[in-house]
């Protein structure tokens, strides 16, 4: 999920290189950082990163971390020598060249501690055969409008950009746009791959999300079930580009999704409370990527006033994920998120970014590792399911019970989810 170019769920066909790329991530930032109690089991001569040895799953405590806030990093996740191949891969492509299958980058999860600790925590997944490289250029502040229909420069938080994952998206008009909201709309859902086919489940987003998951239109999110998140650059100071999270806004957007189904049978945007476009935006015509219910109780989790657009509009403060080369940063699905302007970097930003899915949901259907949604194929295709097996009903279940994958957490589940208290949303209209 802050953003030049913001995109849930853009394939990770290549080097992206941005103003901001899309990147999920999770860990804290200055005060709010919390250091997920590095995952180390040092051995009494243990040195350099490169020879301590990584735990291979989540201890209690851990998992109640994950539980409470919807993210944790492990240190040292994957070896050094895995990084550095990975480094020299990416510096090694040519102009245009796609690393979405190159092995050296699927290695940093199908190869390290970061398996044996998801499939503990979370279960059995298919091993990762793409990857969404995440290569985010530094940058000033820029004058362009993003998806958000605001320009970069004037979105605080490094460009904030917050969003859900798995939604339709397409390119933002650079100048401002005129119309009634219906004519807007529909040049926004026309402007994707597939032109003006109207408003149907085939229409895809330039980011090859479909308009609606589902033929009758009542799912307009894609999902999976975990992001996993490896940095191979240097992002412990902020301001280089990191993902940014807001720590405990995942049970905020289960929430609202929970509300959502339960008033209607309809799951995200162009549901109950969820316009599809903010046409106040600055450009006329931004992607609404949290409903306002969602972000004034994302707003509500921070002790410190928000920060605001020229316009007056308060935006959640995010948490920038602060990690270290080989650190592997792991996060619930419903979690939202946002890319960070990289503006104080000296290199470019560098996070492996993969998608998860537990083999449950579907076990007869591949993942690869980098679409969100794939219910559906890559480019919006159809896929075949068979009779009995509604892939939209199972994936309503998962955005609406989001710790039902995770088979290694049931336990610490049942004892923190009574002390919860309740996310209440009827009061939207």
């Amino acid at each position: 999920m802050r953003n030049g170019t913001i995109s849930s769920g853009i394939v990770g066909s290549g080097v992206r290189e941005g103003p901001q790329d899309c990147a999920f991530a999770p860990c804290g930032s200055s005060d709010r950082y919390r250091a997920a109690d590095a995952l180390l089991l040092e051995s009494p001569d243990a040195g350099p990163r490169e020879k301590q040895q990584v735990a291979t799953e989540l201890t209690p405590d851990q998992k109640r971390q994950l539980f409470r806030d919807g993210y944790i990093v492990i240190r040292n996740a994957v070896p050094q020598e895995l990084v550095d191949r990975g480094r020299a891969r990416i510096a090694a492509a040519k102009k245009g060249e796609s690393l979405a299958q190159a092995e050296a980058l699927t290695d940093l999860v199908n190869k390290s501690s970061v398996t044996p600790i998801l499939n503990e925590a979370m279960g059995q997944f298919d091993p990762p055969s793409m990857v969404h490289v995440g290569v985010t250029k530094q940058s000033a502040p820029r004058d362009h409008f993003t998806p958000l229909g605001y320009r970069e420069k004037d979105l605080p938080y490094f460009g904030h950009g917050m969003h859900a994952e798995g939604l339709f998206t397409v390119a933002p008009p650079q100048e401002r746009v005129t119309g009634t909201h219906e004519e807007i709309y529909q040049r926004m859902i026309a402007s994707g791959p597939r032109g003006d086919i109207g408003r149907t489940a085939d229409v895809i987003g330039s980011n090859t999300d479909p308009l609606f998951q589902d033929p009758d239109m009542t799912l307009s999110v894609g999902s999976f079930t975990a992001f996993c998140i490896v940095a191979l650059n240097d992002q412990t100071v902020e301001g280089v580009g990191q993902t940014a999270v807001v720590p405990g806004g995942h049970r905020v957007l289960e929430a609202f999704y929970r509300w959502q189904l339960e008033t209607s049978g309809k799951v995200g945007p162009e549901g109950p409370g969820w316009p599809r476009f903010d046409y106040n935006a600055p450009n006329g015509a931004g992607h609404i990527y949290l409903p306002d219910a969602v972000q004034e109780k994302l707003i509500a989790l921070d002790d410190e006033a928000p920060e605001c657009t020229p316009d007056g509009r308060a935006w959640p403060r995010p948490t920038q994920i602060k990690m270290e080369p080989g650190d592997c940063a792991i996060t619930i699905f419903q979690m939202p998120h946002t890319g960070t302007r990289n503006e104080f970097g000296t290199e470019s930003r560098k996070n492996m970014i993969f998608r998860i899915r537990n083999k449950s949901r579907q076990p007869d259907k591949v993942v690869t590792g980098v679409s969100d949604h794939p219910d559906r194929g890559m480019m919006g295709e159809w896929l075949e399911y068979e009779d009995g097996n509604d892939p939209w009903a199972r994936s309503k279940r998962a955005l609406t019970n989001m710790w039902e994958e995770w088979e290694g957490m049931q336990q610490v589940v049942a004892e923190e989810t009574p002390k919860l208290d309740p996310i209440d949303y009827s009061h939207v209209a």
